[in-house]
């Protein structure tokens, strides 16, 4: 524990300073998202109104409690505020973790060392954005949900509405009971709050319509289509766009749609495993949270560096739970967090100039993520299709011999599940 702890203090402590400067990190300033598009933003909001006409705002209604945060701490200056109460959730997050392990529903304390292993590999992002923030709620609805179903899902339609993809938390949730718990709590709370945020402040829906011109992100999957094609002669052009660097030029639109259709593709393979799946153990909802944001970001449009900590949080939490079968594709999200660093902020230069060290990276990176994809994937429906399936017809088969000797025969229940 005392290692933990002490472990989580001095990489935090490092990266507190690399985001005050008193650490200098190589590479674009991250920091200038809080001190100036953050905190442009903060003076937006605070008028009771969302940014009018910015396409670059493009986060749900919630997300402006996120930047807005930092008036809570008014004795400091805007970007110092956000910076500690970012770590403050980064603690929180911890803390959690950490108590998961204790309660004796964990395996030792691999999550919590998950989490502070994983967080600092991000650098200075993972301070200068508020996904952390998003994070942090999105573990606290994954470990509360075996004691409390409402509150998991109160918790996630908050995420949700914070930035869209914390809604991939409820995937997984055992069906019954707990399934019409959560997401009925999910939907009262997400409509309370978009209600309550449309009435209050003019232009919180804007953010539907701002993402519909988007190019391909740099550092996207489908984006090394475009890596390669610039070395033979494809006229595209990088550039800001929306708020991030991406492709712009032929066939982007083609594989932007190619894209979309991945993403599709994606959430029909996870609703054919919810309709197959027979068997959820403690763990199966944050496996599934966990493998089905990592196909929600391979198939993405754009992989911003900061969703990396989406996948370290629900990583953290999957190795935490004592059933959960997702180290290795966990361990593989930890090592494509480190890579992220590599290409972002350190030789984003290079990424964007398509040469072969900015190449390599997000080759290592991305292939790290669509394989730990595919084995978070293969082992969920390992889990629970595939060999509680052959339990039941090995233990229907034994009773069937046991029956054939006058002991019985297989039992209704039984039967169901392999007739399933």
């Amino acid at each position: 524990m005392r290692l933990l702890v002490a472990a989580w203090a001095a990489t935090r402590t490092v990266v507190l300073l690399c985001v005050f400067k008193v650490v200098a990190v190589p590479g674009p300033d991250v920091t200038s998202d809080v001190s100036v598009i953050y905190q442009g933003w903060y003076q937006v909001l605070r008028t009771g109104a969302f940014p009018p006409d910015d396409v670059t705002w493009q986060y749900p209604p919630a997300a402006a409690l996120a930047v807005l945060s930092p008036a809570l701490l008014p004795f400091l200056e805007y970007p110092a505020a956000f910076y500690v109460l970012v770590c403050a959730a980064d603690a929180a997050a911890f803390a959690l973790l950490l108590y998961a392990s204790r309660r004796g529903s964990g395996r030792g304390r691999a999550g919590a060392w998950v989490w502070v292993a994983g967080v600092p590999l991000l650098g200075p992002t993972v301070y200068a954005r508020y996904d952390l923030m998003v994070t942090a709620v999105a573990v606290a609805a994954l470990l509360v949900l075996a004691r409390s179903p409402r509150a998991a899902g109160a918790l996630a339609a908050l995420g949700a509405l914070l930035k869209v993809w914390p809604a991939l938390l409820l995937v997984g949730t055992p069906r019954g009971r707990v399934t019409r718990a959560a997401w009925g709590a999910a939907v009262a709370v997400a409509l309370a709050l978009t209600a309550a945020f449309a009435a209050a402040m003019p232009g919180a829906l804007d953010f539907l319509t701002h993402q519909r011109d988007r190019g391909t992100e740099v550092e996207s999957v489908g984006a090394l289509v475009f890596h390669v094609a610039r070395h033979f002669g494809w006229e595209g052009r990088v550039l800001l766009n929306y708020g991030s660097v991406e492709f712009l030029g032929p066939y982007v639109d083609l594989v932007s749609t190619a894209a979309l259709l991945c993403t599709a593709a994606a959430f029909g393979w996870l609703l054919r495993w919810r309709l197959r799946a027979v068997e959820w153990t403690a763990s199966t909802a944050a496996d599934a949270a966990f493998a089905a944001v990592l196909l929600f970001t391979v198939t993405s449009r754009v992989i911003s560096p900061q969703y990396m900590v989406w996948l370290v949080g629900l990583a953290a939490v999957c190795v935490t739970l004592r059933t959960g079968r997702q180290g290795l594709p966990a361990l593989l999200v930890v090592v494509a967090t480190g890579v992220t660093l590599l290409e972002f902020p350190l030789n984003f230069g290079s990424v964007v100039a398509s040469d072969a060290l900015g190449v390599t990276l997000l080759v290592v990176r991305n292939g790290l993520l669509v394989a730990a994809a595919v084995l978070a994937c293969a082992r969920l429906w390992r889990t629970t299709v595939t060999e509680p399936l052959r339990r039941a017809e090995a233990a229907g088969a034994e009773e069937g011999r046991a029956g054939s000797d006058g002991e019985g025969a297989a039992s209704p229940e039984r039967k169901d599940l392999i007739a399933r």
